[in-house]
């Protein structure tokens, strides 16, 4: 019975193929491509997009879903070998790599109120209609890599936990030293593992993470079960390593083949006890609290005041860590190029998660899934990509990046000789709000590639994103009364959703900012109200953050294309005038930064300036004359050591020490903020040292980039005379 199924299923591709080839001549060229690819590069796309179906998504995404399994453990296992055997049986060469790295699991967690009323938490997570939160493989919810002890203190709240909030607490003459500190977890703030680090610096002897309803409870919207958001004792898991020094296993060696790290020497765990808190379990302490009120920006969805403290709360924090080395598993599927099968598309997306992982990476996996299975059927018709297309589904990204990363470096020498891209997917699907990132070489690319990507809600993923945008925008059009038509604020029908530059936390971070190969992100919908708790699940997705799993359809279509066109390009598309201006926007709000400083006159900025126009420049120049000569139908012969150029342009960007104070860190350009870590930082060693007023390291940064912008700029020059 399947056999005939399969003929009839690749018969009918192969009459799509024909029925599509005069559909798509009226279509406009794509960008890179001469005209008569570009018409059979459309027919390849539609049929790649008719391929990946809700139906497989979701029976994939429950398959995945099935149970927790955390890294390392026996359950990510088995999810490993289920993505091996689905990459296999859409006709990918797969395998498995194994990797020994040391995981945090806990033995025990314990918090106790020990005055002035008595509670002891934390609570299980537990919604009555969801069978998830009543599975004992559950484990309770905890902070990967928290120091060990047991320690007793008073409490005091500090708002989230930032560089801000403590300076708040100094003015008012309450220290945090000796003290434990509760802290709000909030959405998009700052990843945890800062918030340890500053409560560390701060003397601290305890952390207590905890989810406020204002940020993804009741205030946001109905909590679970009646809606998407966190209820009373959900958990929000996840890592404290300082990946914003290096997302590396915390004791690898330098040296392949040495001695591991003693723990106790390794540089990037933390060294007080923490853990995360629902704010069922929050409640008692907060309400608790004496001391002054916190300021209003403070306050959170609390149905009381908050105050900062100490007392009356004292707790208790017992937590006990088991930090092992253990394996995990890599499963990477590879389809050789025909034509440069030395040019590599990287793909990549983690499997494991802090539970069922339905959104965070089910909803990715499942995707990645649909578009191997897409690229699968396109290889039964003959197809083989100019180019190879490597899938890889990574282990431990939940740790700290750390499967991806110790990857990353393994094969880091032919990475960085042949890689032209890395095309990063975690959560694919959690709404229908479409978000992306990219290098500023890439944004461009990513917009082209949404304007050609159904949306299942009508029209293109691009036309409907613009359209929210600009519906958000009339209904808060008071807020920007004034503006409208201005030059920096163009009437609301013409404005276009931003490709955002790429901040960190996930799989992206070692391919760009170790290897310096050009790197995208992207999601249909990032608010999870469930994130990193146990109602993150096949139930949740089901219901809430994707019914029908039509999204995933739409991000696996969005994923596979950005591999095809880059697969497949006669001009790899990547933009360097629009790289260039980008430095250049960042290089010229420095003097505003100068200036509130008091210190206007101590930086020169005309050499990086320059450089940055300069290229710019080149970036242009070589896209006019491709588009010149295609326009005359004189496209050279071979356009490959001008795409190897232009792929390469990127690694130019990396400072051979890396930045200060984290060397592995190497992007001279962007990278995450030491004390934001997920967010972006443009000029990140610049912007660093300008943070501390050190004006002669700002100089030998600046000195640094302007050198590597160069680097970069000759790259594409000298690619231009071998036309």
């Amino acid at each position: 019975m399947k056999y005939p199924l399969q003929c009839f299923w690749r018969l009918t591709i192969l009459l799509l193929l024909v029925a599509l080839s005069n559909a798509v001549a009226a279509q406009e060229d794509l960008r890179g491509f001469i005209p008569s690819r570009s018409k059979s590069e459309r027919v390849l796309e539609k049929t790649f997009m008719a391929v990946p179906n809700s139906r497989s998504a979701e029976n994939n995404h429950r398959a995945l879903t099935a149970e927790p399994h955390m890294a390392g453990s026996v359950a990510d296992r088995r999810v490993s070998e289920y993505v091996l055997a689905e990459f296999r049986k859409a006709g990918l060469d797969s395998s498995i790599e194994e990797f020994e790295v040391l995981l945090s699991e806990p033995r025990e967690v314990k918090l106790d109120l020990v005055s002035p009323v008595k509670f002891s938490g934390p609570t299980r997570e537990f919604v009555d209609v969801d069978p998830a939160s009543k599975d004992p493989r559950n484990t309770i919810g905890f902070n990967a890599y928290s120091a060990s002890g047991d320690v007793t203190a008073d409490v005091i709240y500090a708002n989230y936990g930032l560089l801000a909030d403590y300076q708040y607490l100094r003015e008012m003459g309450i220290s945090a030293e000796g003290k434990i500190v509760i802290v709000r977890r909030g959405e998009d703030v700052v990843f945890r593992g800062v918030k340890a680090k500053i409560a560390e610096e701060n003397k601290a002897r305890g952390l207590i993470i905890y989810s406020d309803p204002e940020d993804d409870g009741y205030h946001a919207g109905d909590p679970y079960p009646k809606g998407r958001w966190r209820p009373p004792t959900g958990v929000e898991r996840g890592t404290l390593l300082y990946e914003f020094i290096s997302p590396r296993d915390p004791t690898a060696p330098d040296v392949p083949g040495a001695p591991r790290v003693d723990i106790r020497h390794a540089i990037t765990l933390p060294h007080i006890l923490a853990l995360p808190l629902s704010y069922s379990d929050a409640t008692p302490i907060l309400e608790n609290l004496a001391g002054p009120s916190a300021p209003r920006a403070w306050q959170g969805g609390l149905p009381f005041t908050y105050h900062i403290g100490p007392g009356l709360s004292k707790v208790r924090l017992r937590i006990q860590m088991e930090n092992v080395v253990k394996p995990i598993w890599i499963v990477v599927a590879k389809i050789p190029g025909a034509e440069y099968p030395d040019e590599l598309v990287v793909l990549g997306n983690h499997h494991d998660a802090w539970t069922y992982g339905g959104a965070d990476p089910g909803s990715g996996t499942a995707a990645m899934l649909e578009t191997a299975r897409g690229l699968g059927e396109l290889l039964h018709t003959g197809w083989r990509p100019r180019r190879s297309i490597w899938l890889c589904s990574w282990d431990a990204e939940e740790q700290g990046m750390i499967g991806s990363t110790e990857w990353a470096e393994k094969h880091a020498d032919e990475l960085q000789r042949h890689a032209l891209a890395y095309l990063n997917l975690d959560v694919a699907a959690a709404g229908d709000d479409f978000e992306a990132s990219a290098v500023p070489s890439l944004k461009q690319f990513m917009r082209e590639v949404a304007a050609d990507v159904p949306d299942p809600n009508g029209s293109s993923v691009l036309d409907r994103a613009n359209r929210q945008l600009r519906e958000n925008l009339r209904r808060s059009l008071f807020l920007e009364a004034g503006t409208e038509g201005k030059p920096e604020n163009p009437p609301i029908a013409d404005r276009q959703i931003e490709i955002e530059d790429l901040g960190g936390g996930t799989d992206f971070v070692p391919f760009l900012y170790h290897l310096g190969i050009a790197s995208t992100d992207f999601s249909f919908g990032s608010d999870v109200g469930v994130y990193h708790s146990v109602f993150d699940n096949h139930r949740w997705m089901e219901k809430f953050g994707d019914p029908g799993f039509r999204y995933h359809v739409a991000a696996a279509r969005y994923y596979g294309l950005q591999a095809l066109r880059l697969a497949e390009a006669d001009l790899l598309p990547f933009d360097y005038a629009a790289y260039g201006q980008e430095i250049q926007n960042y290089l010229n709000g420095i003097p505003k930064n100068l200036v509130l400083l008091h210190q206007a006159d101590h930086l020169d900025l005309s050499s990086a300036q320059n450089a940055a126009r300069q290229l710019a420049d080149a970036g242009r120049d070589l896209r006019v004359k491709y588009e010149e000569a295609v326009s005359r139908g004189e496209v050279p012969p071979d356009l490959e050591p001008i795409n190897l150029a232009l792929a390469k342009a990127e690694r130019a960007f990396l400072l051979p020490d890396g930045l200060p104070g984290r060397p592995w860190y190497k992007h001279a350009i962007v990278a995450p903020g030491f004390y934001t870590a997920d967010a972006s930082l443009f000029l990140p060693g610049v912007q660093g040292d300008l943070e501390r007023v050190n004006f002669e390291d700002v100089r030998r940064q600046l000195d640094a980039v302007t050198a590597a912008i160069n680097t970069a700029t000759k790259l594409l020059k000298s690619a231009q005379q071998t036309w």
